[in-house]
């Protein structure tokens, strides 16, 4: 079987970002199967230059081609528009010369890709996977950044016509199953975010983390990812003002975004916060060892309820307790696997108190850390999940 992923902002585990579909591709071509990705040649976490094309090892290798597109790195919503439809025109040309594809996965966001895929797959004759890792436009509409109603209804028509359209269509979390039903999806899968236990250590000191950072004998409280709108991470710089008093509490933000400078001339009074730059994901686990409890955290609208950040998997596998500032269905995770404590969002009150919690008990925190790395290797595996996506993608294709 060869799969063809049409993916913006692919990332492998020597850089910044989620990189899920990185480890199912290695997973699928250590069974035997070709996968070749069309990518950016620049990280939607940095801004970075990537390498133009690569072959990553992994059973027959994992072919990487960087389609050519607009610089929009922390620009406005309409430039980054502008480069997603570069990259919809430029990784349709390159796909036209990849041969004897017999599955095209598309993911959204953004959307426009899930085009490029629809159409390379009817040229192939190949099936048609749509993955749906984020409601768009819905939560493009839901943060403000999509207003026009021309361009919402175009928006929403495109949805549904590639839901529609889709031979098979695959979520990334139980809250997105009736939406994108109501919209038009016929078959859908359920094949959930998670993390691969075997990258994290929990037993880790993080002393090397700790000691680079100035950061030795703090009880620190991480939040690994995007600093952008969607992530409201003013409430953790409230959060952290309250908790000004403790003298043992240092917060962490790790990560980029096009929202950090203003969150660190906002921070500049704040001796307990410390702001580091992105990490590889290869890296990512000595950061968590050096953390005592992580932030989770989203603007409190109804239509993040739906989400299953990978954050928080992240977090259970390196075996940490979770301060969890978003509600709905990654709750029922948390508190599933009695793993964290919830805090109301978009209140730094109780952030901050679910934070001083932790701090005032780390052996409970331990507890929770370990409950929650646990929880993980029982139900989020990514061998787990993993080898029910190749099931599937082997089902869709006939096993070729």
């Amino acid at each position: 079987m060869h799969v063809l992923i049409i993916h913006q902002a692919f990332a492998s585990l020597d850089e910044p970002g989620g990189t899920r579909h990185h480890e199912f591709a290695r997973l699928l071509t250590s069974r035997g199967h070709k996968v070749t990705v069309i990518a950016s040649p620049v990280s939607y976490i940095t801004g970075t230059t990537l390498r133009r094309s690569e072959v990553q090892e992994g059973g027959n290798g994992v072919t990487i081609l960087r389609a050519a597109v607009y610089d929009a790195h922390h620009k406005s919503f309409f430039h980054r528009v502008i480069a997603f439809l570069s990259f919809m025109l430029s990784s349709f040309w390159i796909g036209l010369g990849v041969k004897n594809v017999d599955l095209v996965w598309g993911t959204s966001p953004p959307i426009f890709q899930g085009v490029t895929a629809w159409m390379l797959a009817r040229l192939k004759g190949a099936k048609f996977l749509f993955e749906v890792r984020d409601l768009w436009p819905q939560f493009a509409i839901a943060v403000g950044v999509l207003t026009n109603p021309i361009l919402i209804s175009l928006s929403e028509w495109l949805e549904r016509f590639l839901y529609r359209r889709a031979d098979r269509l695959v979520v990334n979390s139980p809250g997105f199953l009736q939406p994108v039903t109501s919209r038009g999806a016929k078959r859908v899968d359920l094949i959930p975010n998670g993390a691969d236990p075997s990258m994290f250590d929990p037993a880790a000191s993080g002393d090397s983390f700790r000691k680079a950072n100035q950061l030795e004998g703090k009880f620190i409280a991480l939040y690994a990812g995007a600093h952008g709108m969607s992530n409201d991470l003013t409430i953790v710089l409230d959060s952290a003002s309250l908790l000004a008093d403790s003298k043992n509490i240092h917060i962490v933000f790790l990560g980029d975004g096009k929202d950090k400078p203003a969150l660190m001339a906002r921070a500049k009074h704040l001796s307990n916060v410390t702001f580091l730059p992105s990490v590889p994901k290869a890296e990512m686990a000595s950061a968590l060892a050096g953390a005592d409890a992580c932030i989770a955290i989203l603007k409190p609208l109804e239509e993040y309820k739906t989400t299953y950040p990978n954050k928080v998997f992240d977090y259970m596998a390196a075996g940490r307790p979770v301060a969890l500032a978003i509600d709905g269905v990654i709750r029922e995770v948390v508190e599933a696997a009695d793993c964290g404590i919830f805090a109301t969002p978009g209140d730094a009150a109780q952030l901050a108190d679910a934070i001083r919690k932790l701090a005032a008990d780390p052996k409970q925190s331990r507890a929770m850390g370990l409950r929650g790395r646990k929880y993980l290797e029982e139900n989020f595996s990514r061998a787990v999940i993993g080898e029910k996506l190749v099931s599937l993608l082997e089902e869709i294709t006939g096993g070729v």
